[in-house]
């Protein structure tokens, strides 16, 4: 048998829920938490029939599920809404005068919706789309920031059955306008203005350029946010606050079949076309309700907050749909982590009380390299709960986050998910599953995946391999938007049966999974084959090391080498000291393999405005390329010009 990628990692620190946390859980036992998902895996129709049933259906589903591979069909002939679920459902009980969205904006202004009054904005929006001539069916774009209104709009677009298409408020004007074209949206919604450490960000211009071709678009709704004068035109521009004014605070939802779509969500490759990947409305509100309530615990008294954009899939499923479906209290931030000073995220826990965080690695890792005084300013006695999304978490920021955030009293949930499959897959549940820093551990309830090799075997325990999901599951992507052909051939054509990832991954004596990096980026070094989570993984480790982006390089002698661009924490110097340091740490922590050729030291590494490295720019700067492709989410461009400078004064054997 073939292995795929070499496992050289080992991390044998376990962390147990405390007793007090399982007590009182949603799910209180690995044993409970064993039968559940036994039960799941052997009976899926009468599991997800059961998690159903806890939400409201104006018609009851006439099928569980409809499978036609590739293609699923949940809950078919059920009716329903996804807007009432979130709120209509809450008001004939003590939530409606809970708070639903609690809001700080980046220079500090607040707003609070309680479930009642959020339902009032959403009715008195939906009403406006309508009077706009908005129909089921019809798309609707919106390019906005982290403000209320984006939130009440999704909400809006979802009651009238119109489904909704974000794009990122990162993204320029082209890239806005190639999205716009291929959902076709016959409305978009911008803000004049939006805020971004002091700077105001040009939505509202860069809207008027992008629809400049598209035509699809009738009217351009324009949120008042910063005050700043805009160029106006009368024919096709309208002020939200405008377009609600006598709208009426009571607007009947409309009932949809289970399988209509409920939004379209861009993901932006490398190079070509972005991938339109279309959601459903009934199984991903049933896999987002599930996960929330499962993964974060969620309690009817907590302060719940995501710090993602709702620009990406983590905001849609874990800012808004989840936690409302769940009738919790979710925290919505306009602004930085480090503006106006690093400790903002600390003094926004303090001061609303937040119970649950849940953030990015690349974020922790920055926090590592502002060090730990700023969260020590600040009172996050409230935290109960800590979790992690959008890439692997290193076990040392993972340790960090446990000892300097949850003061070593919180469970950290770290999640394994995608866009694609629209909720959490495998993740601890935090009163039952004993952790282990850097794992995202264990499949949820309903997940059924394994790791393969490329002819679809199972690798062995502690190999590495390619991430499938055997079982589809309900809040899966539909297909990819008027591409069925490139839905097929992306997600299902590698492997025969079964979803493909795009990960690489191993599972550890305990059934753990770790997820090693992206296939794409997978190392071959004299023939062996390495994930980069696992070499940035050992060099973060290092105690003089904030982050690290590990790529490959043409190499002469073993055809591919190791290349690590590393940020020091600070008040430490690069040299020649540190460069032998780090490479016989990696030689210590993985072996003589993973060394490092180079390491090009950056006081910042390149990076979407969601925190992701883009390590492909990396990839074309280490090996002397120009570095190309969609550079639209890059947050720092100067950051590209110091990297290639720096990479091509530093020559190392």
């Amino acid at each position: 048998m073939t292995v795929d990628i070499e496992s050289k990692l080992k991390e044998t620190r376990v962390f147990y829920p405390s007793k007090e946390f399982s007590s009182k859980a949603h799910v209180k036992s690995m044993e409970e938490y064993e039968e559940l998902w036994k039960r799941s895996i052997e009976n899926p129709e009468e599991f997800w029939s059961e998690i159903a049933s806890e939400l409201f259906w104006f018609e009851e589903p006439k099928e569980i599920l409809v499978w036609n591979e590739p293609f699923a069909e949940w809950f078919k002939g059920g009716i329903t809404n996804i807007s009432y679920n979130c709120l209509d459902r809450h008001l004939e009980t003590a939530r409606k005068n809970k708070a639903a969205i609690i809001w700080e904006g980046e220079p500090g202004d607040q707003r609070t919706f309680t479930y009642q009054q959020l339902h009032r904005e959403v009715c008195r929006f939906a009403n406006g789309l309508k009077s706009l001539g908005v129909e089921k069916g019809d798309r609707v774009c919106l390019y906005m920031p982290m403000i209320p209104e984006l939130a009440i709009a999704m909400l809006g677009c979802a009651r009238i059955g119109a489904p909704h298409s974000i794009v990122f408020g990162g993204f320029s004007a082209e890239a806005l306008k190639d999205r716009i074209n291929d959902v076709g949206a016959k409305i978009v919604i911008c803000a004049d203005q939006g805020w971004r450490r002091g700077k105001h960000v040009p939505l509202k211009a860069n809207t008027d350029e992008a629809i400049k071709n598209c035509p699809t678009i009738e009217k351009n709704i324009v949120v008042k946010r910063v005050g700043e004068s805009v160029d106006w035109n009368d024919g096709k521009d309208i002020w939200w606050h405008d377009l609600i004014d006598g709208q009426s605070g009571v607007c009947e939802v409309t009932p949809v079949e289970s399988n209509h779509p409920l939004f379209i969500l861009y993901t932006s490759g490398s190079t070509g076309k972005p991938k339109g990947v279309q959601h459903s409305t009934g199984g991903y509100m049933v896999g987002t309700y599930h996960t929330t309530k499962l993964v974060f615990d969620i309690k009817e008294e907590d302060t719940y907050w995501c710090t993602a954009d709702i620009g990406w899939v983590t905001g849609h499923s874990y800012i808004v749909y989840g936690p409302l479906a769940n009738g919790a209290t979710s925290v919505m931030f306009e602004g930085a982590p480090n503006h106006p000073h690093e400790g903002r995220f600390w003094e926004l826990v303090e001061k609303y009380r937040i119970n649950t965080f849940y953030t990015a690695p690349t974020a922790i890792r920055a926090f590592m390299r502002w060090g730990e005084q700023h969260p020590k300013k600040f009172d996050l006695s409230s935290l109960r709960l800590l979790g992690t999304v959008g890439e692997p978490i290193n076990p040392e920021a993972w340790i960090w986050y446990h000892k300097n955030i949850g003061r070593e009293n919180c469970p950290i949930v770290d999640t394994w998910w995608q866009t694609e499959t629209g909720c959490i897959m495998i993740s601890p549940l935090p009163g039952a599953t004993p952790t282990k820093p850097g794992s995202c551990t264990r499949p949820l309830p309903g997940v059924n995946p394994e790791i393969v090799n490329e002819s679809g075997e199972v690798v062995p325990l502690g190999s590495g391999g390619r991430l499938v999901i055997k079982q589809p599951w309900p809040a899966m992507l539909q297909t990819l938007y008027n591409d069925d052909e490139r839905y097929k051939q992306a997600y299902w054509s590698q492997i025969p049966h079964k979803y493909y990832a795009g990960d690489s991954a191993r599972t550890d004596e305990d059934g753990y999974f770790w997820i090693m990096g992206r296939l794409d980026d997978v190392l071959n070094v004299a023939g062996h084959r390495l994930g980069t989570m696992e070499i940035e993984s050992a060099i973060v480790a290092h105690p003089k090391v904030a982050e690290a982006a590990v790529v490959g390089m043409k190499d002469d002698l073993t055809g591919e080498a190791v290349c690590a661009f590393v940020t020091l924490k600070m008040g430490i110097e690069p040299g020649d000291e540190i460069i032998k340091e780090l490479k016989a740490h990696v030689d210590k922590e993985i072996g003589a393999i993973a060394r490092p050729k180079r390491l090009i030291f950056t006081e910042a590494l390149p990076k979407t405005r969601s925190g992701k490295i883009m390590r492909r720019l990396l990839k074309s700067i280490a090996n002397g390329e120009v570095a190309s492709g969609d550079t639209s989410t890059l947050e720092d461009h100067g950051v590209l010009k110091n990297l290639t400078d720096l990479a091509s004064g530093q020559d190392q054997d």
